[in-house]
């Protein structure tokens, strides 16, 4: 059994969706492993994780616009708002998605379905630097 991590830094451009997979699976690509699990691991607390369509973008924009609605900025029923309206909706928003994904690998390549991508769910109005955590365990 064998394991490698690493860590990969995106800059994000404010609320939207990301695609990351390229990036993860040319890292993948260079590891020495064929069959195994990966985990991906995002250290923030106002971003998130998803699995989604890639084909279409008019499903990345739709999710966005649903989470705008379903968690408003600015509402008067938050307290914390220590770096701003989207502080907290950002915080809720994270907390309902994902922060962690773990994905089978077989023959160096992510099992992901046809029209799957990974992406980095930006909670924030504002552009951050977000930071993964890879770690994939297989032989």
């Amino acid at each position: 059994m064998k394991q490698c991590s690493h860590d990969i830094t995106f800059q994000t451009s404010g609320s939207s969706l990301l695609d990351v997979t390229g990036p993860i699976r040319r890292w993948i690509m260079d590891q020495d492993l064929k069959a195994g699990l990966l985990t991906i691991f995002i250290r923030h607390t106002s971003a998130s994780l998803i699995i989604q369509e890639n084909a279409d973008p008019d499903v990345l924009h739709d999710l966005d616009v649903f989470f705008r609605k379903l968690v408003p900025e600015g509402n008067h029923l938050y307290r914390h708002r220590a770096e701003g309206p989207d502080d907290m909706p950002a915080h809720i928003k994270s907390a309902l998605t994902q922060t962690q994904l773990t994905i089978p690998v077989s023959a160096g390549q992510m099992m992901l379905g046809t029209w799957q991508g990974l992406y980095i769910f930006e909670h924030r109005a504002h552009a951050h630097k977000r930071t993964l955590s890879l770690h994939l365990i297989g032989e």
